[in-house]
């Protein structure tokens, strides 16, 4: 029989569980002091209310009152320009200065449609922008977190329990995390995993990273699902108004903005890593010669690196910006373009890149690289109503009708229509019938729009990188 481990080490986690044993009476012997539970449909500004919606009804703007007073803040960089602020959060603190055993909402999320979420906030307090976006999958909130391809943006999660396993060090997809902010609907107040060492609270306050719980995230993600993804703001400080968070989430832009350049690494360097035996699941054997492989880092994810380095291969990863022509130098047998955050339209050096490549090299790309290989070979990229974010989507193999279930992270797409000819659309993405792989057995390129690597996700689509060994030894073979 396994013992379930708890670790309620943290002033945020302690405070959790004092609000959850006032809610349930575990406090004054038995008597109930938690208020009950209000309807949770946004305010809305009445100056700039977006139309009603049938079945929301519509609420005057909040006084702001019932926020307490908010942490010393500092500043913090993003990956995308804004004018905000971020700062440590201290649960137990808030406890003490609200008066009461359980937590009170001291957070906003105002969209830019003019509605007003309140919640309650943990991990990093102040001010924060970016573009919100829901992901469906049930588990790998910690790879999510990691993923640079979500720079300068929210992250909703739709399944409601978050925070359970806590966090490790051995689910990083990065270096550190890349996202704006985390939204989820119900927080963890304790952890139950043996590989946990952190709980989430605090990692994510270590990392200023913003987090907001107590939200009705069924009902934001039917609003972006219906009006498409939205800019928005999460604030834990009460002296800006809704007016001023309002506006600051109409004049704060992701589009046309190059957020590759503040996620990709400095300076070339060798990646040898390998998938842990005992999370290895690929009987595949490995080439007997190995193979050089350049990767671009976009964005890159660690795990694509290891299921690389698993297939035997010699990997070095260089900047976004590296030149083709260095990269020929290093005479590789193939090139992987990787994975990476926002508009492949901003960022054209990396298209051009990409064109003085294709032909030269078996090229092999993957969500960003996949959409710059679009590009690259004419055809044109467009801004999905809301992306593709999860680790549930089906996909259809168009060469044999087999369908995987993918994990997908993206919010543009390649336009089908636009390619040339020569170029095969390989992949469907069976949700909206939006491209989801390329191939031109001419050029020796083959692309995803989807990640192979699935961190977090199933397994289905792994045996492309096989595909991708067999691309260069054919190469090599001049066949």
């Amino acid at each position: 029989m396994s013992l379930l481990r708890i670790s309620p080490s943290s002033a945020s986690v302690k405070a959790l569980l004092a609000e959850r044993a006032a809610h349930r009476g575990g406090i004054g012997g038995g008597v109930f002091l938690a208020p009950p539970r209000k309807n949770s449909q946004p305010s809305t500004l009445a100056a700039a209310a977006a139309p009603a919606r049938a079945g929301v009804p519509e609420t005057r703007p909040s006084d702001g009152k019932d926020f307490p007073e908010s942490g010393v803040c500092r500043a913090l960089p993003l990956a995308a320009p804004a004018s905000v602020s971020v700062g440590f959060c201290d649960g137990a603190s808030q406890l003490v200065s609200s008066g009461k055993p359980w937590k009170t909402a001291d957070a906003r999320l105002v969209l830019e449609d003019g509605s007003i979420w309140r919640a309650k906030s943990f991990g990093a307090w102040g001010t924060q922008v970016g573009e919100v976006v829901f992901n469906t999958s049930l588990t790998g909130y910690q790879e999510i977190l990691t993923d640079p391809s979500y720079a300068g943006q929210f992250v909703l999660m739709t399944n409601p329990h978050i925070g359970n396993t806590g966090v490790n060090p051995d689910d990083e997809e990065s270096n550190q995390c890349f996202l704006a902010g985390l939204v989820i609907r119900s927080l963890s107040v304790c952890t139950s995993n043996w590989r946990c060492t952190e709980p989430l609270g605090d990692y994510l306050a270590k990392r200023n990273i913003m987090g907001i719980y107590d939200v009705d995230t069924r009902a934001v993600t039917r609003r972006l699902r219906e009006d498409g993804s939205l800019i928005g703001v999460l604030s834990t400080e009460e002296s800006k108004t809704d007016e001023e968070l309002l506006e600051l989430s109409r004049k704060w832009k992701i589009i046309g903005v190059d957020l590759i350049s503040g996620v990709s690494c400095d300076a070339p360097y060798e990646w040898t890593q390998k998938t842990d035996a005992e999370w290895e699941f690929s009987q595949d054997s490995n080439p007997a010669e190995k193979l050089h492989v350049v990767a671009y880092d976009f964005g890159i994810k660690h795990n694509i690196l290891r299921r690389l380095a698993s297939c035997g291969c010699k990997i070095t990863v260089v900047p976004s910006k590296w030149p083709a022509s260095e990269t020929l130098k290093m005479n590789p047998d193939g090139v992987l373009f990787s994975n990476g955050p926002g508009d492949p339209a901003a960022v054209p050096y990396a298209v051009q890149t990409v064109k003085e490549l294709v032909g030269k090299v078996p090229i092999f790309g993957i969500c960003m690289g996949h959409q710059l290989l679009g590009q690259a070979l004419g055809g044109k990229t467009f801004k999905m109503k809301y992306g593709h974010h999860g680790g549930n989507h089906p996909v259809c193999i168009l060469r044999n009708g087999r369908v995987e279930i993918s994990a997908q992270n993206h919010n543009y797409a390649v336009d089908p229509a636009s390619l040339p000819a020569g170029v095969e659309v390989t992949h469907i993405n069976l949700n909206d019938n939006s491209c989801a792989g390329l191939a031109c057995h001419e050029l020796k390129l083959m692309s995803l729009q989807y990640h192979p690597e699935a961190s977090p996700g199933p397994h289905d689509s792994d045996p492309v990188f096989t595909e991708f060994i067999q691309l260069m030894e054919l190469a090599k073979q001049n066949v």
